[in-house]
């Protein structure tokens, strides 16, 4: 860690975890040595996981700060309390990032500055796979970014399902308040569609993702059958309020259209 690190006022790092193991410490102790402050929010554990990371927090209290979940609620809800707190503490927006060693801690000062320099928008991590990721489910993301190209009428979205994301904490924590979904695996791509709704506009940038073996420590709650469910309940719930809000849509698309150049 690098407890030399200035502390932003304004952007912190924000980790859920659902029992992700060794792999967790791992994480943190990897986006700590990059941001200053890291958040963790235990969503439930049963792995130990807090108790593991006690001596963490004992050594860098101003750096780190732990939340622990009386039971698992899903990432989404996770994420949502972690929001809850950051805003009441005065922070402005938060980079997301999974707690099992997929995502690219080494990127997160790139993406926090895309935020400084443009706090309106949410910076979307775009994933670059290497031979490691799981070609099913690879080939499966392009169905949800097909449905979230169209829902959101080519906002611009590179993809909906990678969570390392910077988003504006206000906006994602209003969207999520609204209604009662986006608290488990719908997370991710649900809180792109809603905040595009809102007018919130995507900054894409690369970032490699790995999927760590099983050896190492690597370990994934998804599951194809229920998770895939869910996702098609997602997307036809916003299909159905993509019609609703369609004119709306359209009339924001023509406003915002230069005009003809002669």
């Amino acid at each position: 860690m690098s407890a030399g690190l200035p502390a932003s006022s304004t952007h912190l790092v924000l980790i859920p975890s659902y029992n992700t193991g060794r792999l967790l410490v791992e994480t943190v102790r990897a986006a700590r040595a990059q941001w200053n402050p890291v958040w963790v929010v235990i969503d439930g554990s049963t792995d130990g996981s807090a108790d593991a990371l006690q001596p963490l927090i004992t050594a860098d209290p101003g750096g780190l700060r732990l939340f622990v979940l009386p039971h698992n609620q899903g990432k989404g809800a996770a994420v949502l309390h972690g929001l809850r707190a950051a805003l009441a503490a005065g922070y402005t927006h938060a980079l997301t990032m999974d707690a099992d060693g997929q995502h690219p801690p080494a990127l997160i000062p790139a993406f926090m500055q895309q935020s400084l320099q443009r706090p309106e928008t949410m910076v979307l991590g775009k994933p670059v796979f290497d031979a490691s990721a799981p070609l099913l489910r690879v080939r499966g993301r392009r169905v949800s970014n097909g449905w979230t190209n169209l829902e959101t009428l080519g906002a611009g979205i590179g993809d909906s399902l990678f969570g390392f994301r910077v988003y504006p904490a206000k906006d994602l924590a209003t969207v999520m308040a609204q209604q009662p979904w986006m608290r488990r695996f719908d997370f991710d791509t649900e809180a792109v569609v809603r905040l595009a709704w809102r007018g919130v506009k995507p900054i894409n940038l690369d970032a490699p993702v790995k999927y760590p073996r099983p050896e190492d420590g690597g370990i994934s709650h998804f599951q194809y059958g229920r998770d895939n469910l869910l996702l098609t309940w997602m997307h036809a719930r916003l299909m159905g309020e993509f019609v609703l809000r369609l004119p709306l849509l359209l009339l924001r698309r023509v406003l915002r259209r230069p005009p003809f150049q002669r």
